[in-house]
C-alpha cells in the first residue's frame, strides 16, 4: 500500500469498521446450524465408519475437521462479541462450541484479547501468539532455551504434533490467576469428562477415540497452519512499543490469506484477517464484503503457494526489520566475532 492509502486508512478506517461491525441475527443463526449439524452428523459417521474401513475413516475425519474449524470460527467470533448483538447469546454459544472444540471459552477469549491488543509489538509478545525471538534474543539464550524454541519452530512440531497437544493436554490446565478464566477450564474439563466417557461407552472407546483424535488431529493443525500464516509472512510488521501503531500492525502485521472458496467458506473467512484485526466486532460473514467494498483494504495477498514459504521464518531480524530463517544466526555470530 502506498502512504497515501495509509494515510487515508488512519483517518477514516474507524468509520469504515463501523459499518460492518453488526451481526445480523439471521445470518448468524442460520451459519450455526449449517456448521453445527454437518458437524455431529459428520461425526457420528465418522465413528461408524471406523467399524467399516480406517481408509473410510481418514477422508471422513478431514472433512469433520473442517466443519470443526468452522465451529471454531464461531467461538472465535462469540469471544469477541461479534456473533449476536446479545453478550449472554454470544457467553452460552461459545462456551458450547468451546466444549466442542476442546477450548475454554473465557480463558481463551482472555488471551485471544491480550493477542489483538499487542500483536506486532516486539516489547509485548508471548501472549495468545506463536512465540517469536528475536536474532539477539536468541544468541543471548541459554542453550535450554535454544533448544527448546528449535523445536517449538520446527513445522513438525509446531503443526503437526504440538496443536494437538495443545487442545487435548494444555488447555485442560488451569491459568495461574483470573477467577472466570480458571473456572471455565475446570467447567470445560468438567463437561468433557461427562461427553467422552459417554461417547466411548455408547459408540465403542476405539471407535470414538480414533475418530475423534483423528478430527482433532487435522481439524487443530489446519487451525494453527491458518493462525500461523496470518502473522509469520514476509514483510509482517513488528515494532517496539514506542513505535507501535494499531492501523499499521492490522494491516501489515495480519495477513490476507486469499483461499480457495470452499476453503474460506470452511475458515469462516479468517483469512481476511487484516481486516479482522483492524474491527473485531466485524461478524465473520462480513468481512469479505468489507474487503470487497473498501480499496483501503486491498493488500498484497498470500496464496497457498506463496504461504508454504513461511515455514522457513524461525526469527525476528529486528535490525533489518525483517523475518529470516535459522541462517541469519550464523550472519550475526560472524560479525559478533568480527568486533
Amino acid at each position: 500500500m502506498s502512504t497515501k492509502t495509509d494515510l487515508e486508512g488512519k483517518v477514516s478506517w474507524q468509520k469504515i469498521v463501523s459499518v460492518y461491525a453488526h451481526p445480523d441475527l439471521r445470518k448468524s443463526i442460520w451459519q450455526t446450524i449449517n456448521t453445527l449439524v454437518p458437524y455431529f452428523v459428520l461425526f457420528y459417521i465418522t465413528i461408524r465408519s471406523v467399524e467399516i474401513s480406517l481408509w473410510l475413516t481418514l477422508p471422513l475425519s478431514i472433512l469433520t475437521a473442517g466443519f470443526m474449524v468452522r465451529t471454531f470460527i464461531i467461538f472465535h467470533d462469540c469471544g469477541h462479541g461479534s456473533f449476536f448483538k446479545s453478550q449472554r447469546a454470544n457467553e452460552l454459544l461459545g462456551v458450547v462450541t468451546g466444549i466442542l472444540t476442546f477450548t475454554p471459552y473465557h480463558r481463551w477469549k482472555h488471551a485471544h484479547a491480550i493477542h489483538h491488543a499487542t500483536s506486532g509489538d516486539l516489547d509485548r509478545r508471548g501472549t495468545g501468539d506463536v512465540y517469536t525471538m528475536t536474532v539477539q534474543e536468541y544468541l543471548d539464550a541459554p542453550w535450554w532455551k535454544k533448544i527448546g524454541y528449535r523445536v517449538m519452530r520446527n513445522p513438525i512440531a509446531l503443526l503437526l504434533v504440538g496443536p494437538l497437544l495443545v487442545f487435548v493436554v494444555a488447555e485442560r490446565i488451569p491459568p495461574a490467576k483470573g477467577k472466570r478464566e480458571i473456572a471455565s477450564v475446570w467447567w470445560t474439563n468438567l463437561a468433557l469428562a461427562v461427553i467422552i466417557p459417554v461417547m466411548g461407552l455408547t459408540f465403542g472407546w476405539r471407535n470414538y477415540l480414533i475418530a475423534q483424535l483423528l478430527v482433532l488431529f487435522f481439524g487443530t493443525s489446519a487451525g494453527v497452519w491458518m493462525f500461523y500464516v496470518q502473522h509469520n509472512y514476509e514483510g509482517v510488521y513488528w515494532e517496539r512499543h514506542a513505535q507501535w501503531d494499531y492501523f499499521q500492525a492490522s494491516m501489515k502485521g495480519s495477513s490476507f490469506y486469499k483461499l480457495p472458496a470452499v476453503l474460506q467458506w470452511f475458515t469462516g473467512n479468517i483469512g481476511f484477517h487484516h481486516i479482522h484485526h483492524l474491527g473485531s466486532k466485524i461478524p465473520n460473514y462480513n468481512l469479505s464484503k468489507a474487503y470487497w467494498e473498501n480499496p483501503v483494504f486491498h493488500v498484497k495477498p498470500l496464496t497457498l503457494g506463496s504461504s508454504l514459504k513461511c515455514l522457513k521464518w524461525r526469527v525476528y531480524d529486528e535490525a533489518n526489520s525483517r523475518l529470516a530463517g535459522w541462517e541469519v544466526l550464523k550472519q550475526y555470530r560472524q560479525m559478533q566475532a568480527a568486533d
